[in-house]
């Protein structure tokens, strides 16, 4: 893949099924899909992946069935027009764009046609269950990784919504199966395009309430709520009835997102869309595109803000959960700075440089995870080397090289997290294979 970013456009919301679709239309390999799927322990379900069309655009759909919907009455009911039901966390309502009616007449792509180990909807299973079904899947060491993280951020969002340690949240077996599906169906088709850098913007979200087990919950659910409120993702509140939203959706934006806005100007190379199975009265897709930004050849630079506070009385857990924070919620980069303040306090200088259009969320960020009670924000600008992504391929496996241009010159600078994965998977040490990727990709260049 070349220098690509993903943009995932949340015009409908988000589901972890709409994500699926989507990547899958992209381009993302169905066959290491569905064999990523086989390897996990988990049965009493079955995937189709289709064509749909909704109010008239011609999208793909994935669906997870499961064994349950037919040999028992559901724990929760599709049918009803918030038919979910909200019990020991948000996994027992992931599909809230589904109605689930099963077209059977379109072509199954995959089946699990094993008998289900659980008989009745009431086992659950806790993060160390669902971890413990992720590792044991042949998933690629970076596909596993965003796939904990998805699970991970779900559960946080559910510890604070029931007011449970992380480790006492349970999730209903029943519906726990398909979002493990797809998360890990994420997980592994964003890794198989080799995808690092991704723009989200707002998602989009309805009104109403939903259904659960005690009662209405409003919309946007608590977890979804938690999630945006945690990860600085922006919501847009549309008059459409409905939760479009989900907590899986929300978490994968959570997790993979690198931005918040759009490059300027950019080039589209590829589009996919994934459809919801809730009917909004609109078009009801998530469009995912790779884009490569360009910069026309007179461009003045690059206008960035640069924000500082100054903090004397955070701990370095605070600080160091503060600077990840920042950098998931699109900081370009994050500095701490030794420095002392009034009365010969040492303290650090925090510095965040980002977007304009980042700053809303930088602030909340600072405000809410340090105790800095000011900000300063400095217009500036910035000159960027032109540049591409390409892969090489090493006797370890391949690897993605960045080549920077200036003057007549060209750079190599290996991409950290390939050149990471690679040596987790092959035992090749880290500099060795950083030293040969650079090498390889200007041997490329010179042939």
């Amino acid at each position: 893949m070349s220098n690509t970013i993903l943009y995932l456009e949340c015009a409908t919301g988000i589901s972890g099924d709409m994500t699926v679709a989507a990547l899958l239309d992209l381009g993302a390999s169905k066959v290491k899909l569905l064999a990523a799927l086989d390897s996990l322990n988990v049965e009493g379900y079955s995937v189709t992946v289709r064509r749909a069309n909704s109010h008239g655009v011609d999208a793909c759909s994935f669906d997870v069935e499961l064994e349950h919907e037919n040999e028992h009455e559901h724990h929760y009911d599709h049918e009803h027009e918030h038919g979910h039901h909200h019990g020991h966390a948000a996994l027992e309502h992931e599909h809230a764009h589904e109605t689930h009616e099963h077209h059977h007449g379109h072509e199954h792509e995959h089946g699990h046609e094993h008998g289900h180990e659980h008989h009745h909807p009431h086992v659950h299973r806790n993060l160390a269950d669902v971890t413990a079904i992720l590792n044991s899947g042949d998933l690629t060491p970076h596909a596993r990784e965003l796939a904990l993280k998805i699970f991970g951020i779900v559960a946080e969002a559910e510890s604070k919504a029931h007011g449970k340690p992380v480790d006492e949240v349970h999730f209903h077996e029943v519906g726990a199966i398909d979002s493990i599906v797809d998360i890990a169906a994420a997980a592994v088709c964003l890794d198989d395009l080799g995808i690092d850098d991704v723009v989200v913007t707002a998602l989009s979200e309805g009104t109403g309430f939903v259904e659960c087990q005690h009662g209405l919950l409003p919309i946007p659910v608590p977890a979804v709520a938690n999630i945006a409120a945690a990860s600085g993702l922006p919501l847009r509140i549309l008059p459409v009835e409905g939760e479009m939203v989900t907590p899986t959706g929300a978490a994968i934006a959570a997790a993979i997102r690198t931005r918040s806005a759009l490059p300027e100007s950019f080039t589209i190379r590829k589009i996919g869309l994934g459809t919801g199975k809730r009917d909004f009265g609109m078009p009801n897709v998530l469009r995912a595109m790779l884009i490569e930004e360009t910069a026309a050849a007179d461009a003045p630079p690059a206008e960035i803000m640069i924000l500082e506070t100054n903090i004397d009385d955070s701990t370095g857990e605070t600080l160091g959960l503060a600077m990840d924070s920042l950098l998931a919620a699109g900081a370009l980069d994050v500095h701490y700075i030794p420095a002392f303040m009034k009365k010969n306090r040492p303290a650090w200088l925090l510095r965040v440089i980002c977007r304009a259009a980042d700053v809303p969320a930088m602030e909340r960020v600072i405000f809410t995870e340090t105790s800095s009670i000011g900000i300063r924000k400095l217009p500036a600008g910035r000159t960027c080397l032109a540049r591409t992504v390409v892969d090489v391929t090493l006797p370890a496996g391949s690897a993605k090289v960045k080549k920077c241009t200036f003057d007549g010159q060209t750079f190599y600078y290996p991409e950290y997290e390939s050149v990471k994965a690679l040596a987790a998977a092959s035992g090749v040490p880290f500099a060795d294979l950083f030293r040969d990727a650079a090498e390889t990709a200007r041997a490329n260049d010179e042939r």
